[in-house]
């Protein structure tokens, strides 16, 4: 535990430090979302309508922005190999650096989304939801993200590959996502959305770690 608190540390120095993933994802966050109004209009009940897809897709796009840099700077500069040299199974070091990720992507983007729900006017209902069902989504979408991204590493055009290799795999967020959302705002249960979310992000927990974890040793080698 003192080894994965202490990557994570290091990584939000470093996060903190440049500062400019963090920036980039909130912001391409906000433009997207903000230019749907100019795009379909400006009636309510459509933007009503499409705005639990619109958010969820929005913060699904922001979250890959950053994922190509979760291992290629250490990879460049060489920390990388001294991370799988530690005590630590690597299989924690990829864990801490996803948490520290979360913490400056997914986090961000949780506290923006309500504000920019209230500009897609979506019905209050869905609020509490929307929240419940990013905090499940957000982390998932770190944790696979990390496979892809070690998979992708010292690849010639990685953030194309890793694209294509990880939007697949992000669907189900997005299906289950949008669906406890409508639920939400039309009466009815959310709760078999929010399972599935949460059974989702509890088989990635262990699994994406491991997998990210091999994928490493493989481009390290």
């Amino acid at each position: 535990m003192s080894r994965f608190l202490e990557i994570v540390r290091r990584d939000l120095r470093l996060a903190l430090r440049q500062g400019s993933d963090s920036v980039m994802v909130v912001t391409f966050f906000v433009l997207t979302v903000v230019l749907f109004p100019f795009g379909i209009g400006p009636e309510v009940n459509i933007l009503e309508r499409v705005s639990a897809g619109v958010l969820m897709v929005t913060a699904l796009l922001a979250s890959m922005l950053s994922l190509d840099r979760l291992f290629q700077a250490d990879y460049e500069d060489g920390s990388l190999e001294l991370l799988v040299l530690t005590p630590a199974p690597l299989s924690v070091v990829v864990a801490a650096k996803v948490t520290a990720h979360w913490l400056t992507t997914g986090l961000p983007l949780l506290l923006a989304a309500p504000v920019l729900a209230v500009l897609l006017h979506m019905n209050a209902d869905g609020f509490g939801t929307l929240l419940l069902a990013m905090a499940l989504g957000t982390p998932t979408l770190s944790l696979v993200g990390a496979v892809g991204a070690a998979l992708v590493l010292g690849a010639r055009r990685g953030g194309v590959l890793l694209s294509l290799l990880i939007l697949p795999l992000y669907i189900p967020v997005l299906i289950f996502g949008v669906g406890a959302i409508d639920a939400a705002v039309t009466g009815l249960s959310t709760g078999p959305h929010l399972l599935i979310l949460a059974g989702i992000l509890a088989a990635a927990l262990p699994l994406a770690p491991w997998a990210a974890s091999a994928a490493l040793k493989q481009a390290l080698e």
